[in-house]
């Protein structure tokens, strides 16, 4: 969330954990990326976006951002290079299609803003009124089709502002979709607000402190006031509007929480350090209070946008 936390894989000293990627695929898209739900739908609402959209996802994940583009009539396409188990989940939720081709998008039970069930044919949310979607492994230059329109959005929903250094990789990712997007195009950066007002931060510490010493390298910090506007900066952006939404995390119980949270990728430098056994215990230890009578865990939490404009 991807996404939610962010789902990075940084290198770091000791030895990897072992990890089933598949499983931390289906946990991401089942249990994690739908965190930031409220956050989608605040941008698309200030943007209004629907038919006519041109929307490039940076960092897609499984494209549940896409999908509900999708659902209100834009054309979308998504790219990531980080984990091909991911990207096979958005393309069974958004396969590739022509405008007026068959065909239903995967919509996970629950999504909010989009109905469950099947849809005839032609309906709002087939993503046949927006025309194709793409899903494109690799970097944003990837995602060129000198065939079709310039992008009119630019998305890079994945949180910034809690591991050291991810505003850099955003910044590169930017500079390589810049060319791909048109003049004036809104680009939409996303972070965590402040940590007094996100629960999940005392959770994330525990990640930093079981890595220590290896907190150097990909550990978690807290999101600073600027984080967003430092990156439009730097990639030359105009910024044009911030907002923040509030986009609590709940789970149906403490080890769904878990499985969630370690679905980011977020706990492996502390996992190399400490081993499964003790993050389990100590995640299960930082969750506990924020775990509710009837055995769900509730962290509210606040995340900023910025809406940037392409010179």
């Amino acid at each position: 969330m991807t996404p939610t936390l962010v789902r990075q894989h940084t290198p770091h000293a000791g030895a990897a954990p072992h990890v089933d990627l598949r499983a931390r695929a289906r946990d991401w898209s089942e249990i994690q990326e739908r965190m930031l739900v409220p956050l989608y739908e605040a941008v698309y609402e200030r943007l209004d976006l629907g038919d006519g959209t041109r929307m490039l996802g940076l960092e897609c994940g499984s494209g549940l951002a896409l999908l509900m583009a999708a659902a209100r009539g834009a054309t979308v396409t998504g790219v990531d290079s980080r984990s091909p188990e991911l990207l096979t989940l958005a393309r069974r939720r958004l396969p590739s299609r022509t405008p007026g081709a068959p065909g239903t998008p995967e919509v996970p039970p629950g999504t909010p803003g989009i109905p469950e069930g099947p849809r005839p044919h032609g309906a709002r949310g087939t993503g046949t009124r927006g025309g194709t979607a793409r899903i494109v492994e690799g970097s944003p230059g990837d995602a060129m089709d000198p065939s079709a329109p310039a992008f009119t959005l630019v998305t890079a929903f994945e949180p910034i502002g809690c591991l050291a250094g991810d505003s850099d990789g955003l910044g590169a990712l930017l500079d390589g979709a810049a060319p791909l997007a048109a003049r004036g195009a809104a680009v939409v950066l996303a972070g965590w607000g402040p940590p007094e007002r996100c629960a999940t931060t005392s959770v994330l510490r525990v990640a930093t402190r079981l890595a220590d010493p290896l907190r150097s390298a990909g550990s978690w910090r807290p999101a600073l006031r600027d984080d967003l506007e430092e990156v439009a900066r730097r990639t030359r952006l105009r910024p044009d509007g911030s907002g923040r939404v509030a986009c609590p995390f709940g789970y149906a119980d403490a080890r769904s929480a878990a499985r969630g949270l370690l679905s980011t990728g977020l706990f492996d430098a502390a996992i190399a350090a400490a081993g499964q056994e003790q993050v389990d215990k100590e995640l299960a230890e930082a969750l506990h209070p924020y775990r509710r009578p009837d055995g769900t865990v509730w962290m509210p939490n606040v995340f900023r946008y910025l809406i940037a404009r392409i010179p």
